[in-house]
């Protein structure tokens, strides 16, 4: 009898969609980068929590007035006219960051990512409120205590606090933030004014505080496609295999088990690259996603090897063509592409804002009165006029027309423009009976600035003979 043929066992595959590392308690490091990236930090915030208390000609200086339907910068007002500088504005920050891209792998990632700046804050109060990484990490494993629920308390009430004013500051650029403080103090706040309060202290707090390097490696979708921007000329955080293996302790344990002495390394293998990634990456590993080109390895990496002796840049910032001992290749046609866009829209954008007009005219005629006669004996007809004046400074308006024979203004010719703001006039417009035939005739309104007569504009309209 025959034996029954083996049975092929099938191993389950374990899907992960992401790799469980659990809490990454982050070590302290110092060095040229971590001075940069807080430098950073102190630039980047100072703009943020600062610039809605400027004021300038006795408003805020930087204001979101969506009630308004316009954006005051440092007395530039830009209305929904002005979208397509918005767009242009948009397109050259996006453009740009392709470029550091292309140059220097995720630069603005590890340097001026708001996720990176504000978890980089929220990881300075936890480290001053619990203590450094190896306090973090024995609290974390230390059963429920009375002085484990004052430090976390008092780690979460700082958060929050933090957050909360995040929240009053973001809000403040579009209620002013003069406003909105003592309106806060007496609870009259407006339901979208609570909601973005409330929103964006949340959002801030479990960002920051909660998904910390999460938000990097599984939500960001620029770590997913940044990859297709670089080349083999783009320099990233690197280490240098070459020169670093066999890293000193498996020289050491091959040596021994062989009797025959090895060549090793640079790398002493003491792990700290690790503990002071903020994402918990092996740079030892290659280039991987999650790194955000902060430099915190680099930093740690020649703190250690000033100490054995050895020369810096054992990780550092290089290129795969510059590590390989190969010479960089020129004519990187992704460069001039980028560098080439940036030109444009810069131009564009320029040539955009000095042809805009500082001042705009909708024309609405009366269509429930298409056509009168007057006393004298000429047709008029009825006009509004919407005098749109984009600058923060009171001006008066010159208002003439033209199209027809002897077509006149009725009435009053010159109307005082809103500052920064919309002025509805309304004017008749009158021509003798034998104008012309009867029907809707073409004529010009045209509109000039009485304290600045190189700011004019023309406008049509349409006149009506019974």
């Amino acid at each position: 009898m025959n034996a029954p043929a083996p049975v092929n066992k099938v191993r389950e595959a374990k899907l992960e969609l992401y790799r469980k590392k659990g809490k990454i308690h982050a070590r302290e490091v110092r060095g040229r980068f971590n001075s940069l990236r807080w430098a950073v930090v102190w630039v980047t915030q100072l703009i943020f929590f600062g610039s809605c208390w400027l004021q300038w000609n006795g408003q805020q200086a930087v204001h979101f007035d969506i009630a308004h339907e316009k954006l005051r910068l440092f007395g530039l007002v830009l209305w929904p006219q002005d979208a397509l500088l918005l767009a242009i504005a948009l397109i050259l920050a996006a453009t740009g960051l392709f470029l550091v891209t292309a140059v220097a792998g995720r630069l603005f990632c590890g340097f001026a990512c708001p996720q990176t700046v504000y978890t980089s804050i929220f990881m300075w109060i936890e480290t001053r409120v619990e203590g450094d990484h190896l306090a973090r990490l024995k609290l974390d494993q230390a059963p429920t205590s009375a002085r484990k629920l004052l430090l976390r308390g008092s780690k979460h009430l700082l958060w929050g606090l933090f957050a909360a004013w995040t929240a009053i500051t973001f809000v403040g650029y579009f209620t002013p933030v003069r406003e909105l403080l003592p309106a806060i103090a007496d609870w009259q706040l407006g339901p979208w004014e609570i909601f973005w309060l409330l929103f964006y202290a949340v959002f801030t707090y479990v960002q920051a505080g909660l998904a910390r390097e999460a938000v990097c490696q599984h939500m960001c979708p620029y770590s997913r496609f940044q990859g297709v921007m670089f080349d083999s000329n783009t320099r990233t955080v690197s280490y240098d295999v070459q020169r670093g293996e066999p890293r000193s302790r498996q020289a050491r344990a091959a040596s021994g088990s062989t009797g025959i002495k090895s060549a090793k390394g640079d790398c002493v293998d003491c792990g700290i690259c690790v503990q002071v990634c903020p994402t918990g990456i092996d740079i030892r590993d290659g280039l991987q996603y999650q790194c955000i080109n902060c430099g915190l390895c680099v930093d740690a990496c020649d703190e250690v090897m000033t100490r054995v002796g050895k020369p810096a840049g054992l990780i550092r910032f290089a290129s795969e063509q510059e590590l390989a001992g190969k010479p960089a290749r020129g004519g990187r046609p992704r460069l001039a592409v980028y560098g080439g866009l940036i030109a444009l829209f810069v131009a564009l954008g320029a040539w955009t804002a000095t042809q805009r007009s500082l001042l705009l005219v909708d024309i609405l005629r009366d269509r429930g009165s298409l056509a009168r006669e007057a006393a004298d004996g000429r047709i008029e007809n009825a006009y509004t006029l919407k005098l749109m004046n984009l600058v923060e400074e009171a001006r008066d308006f010159e208002v003439s027309v033209s199209g027809l024979p002897g077509i006149e203004l009725v009435g009053a010719s010159r109307f005082a423009g809103v500052p920064g703001g919309i002025r509805e006039v309304h004017a008749t417009v009158a021509v003798p009976a034998d104008a012309g035939p009867t029907g809707a005739h073409p004529i010009h309104f045209e509109i000039r600035a009485v304290q600045d007569p190189a700011t004019r504009i023309s406008e049509k309209s349409t006149f009506v003979l019974p």
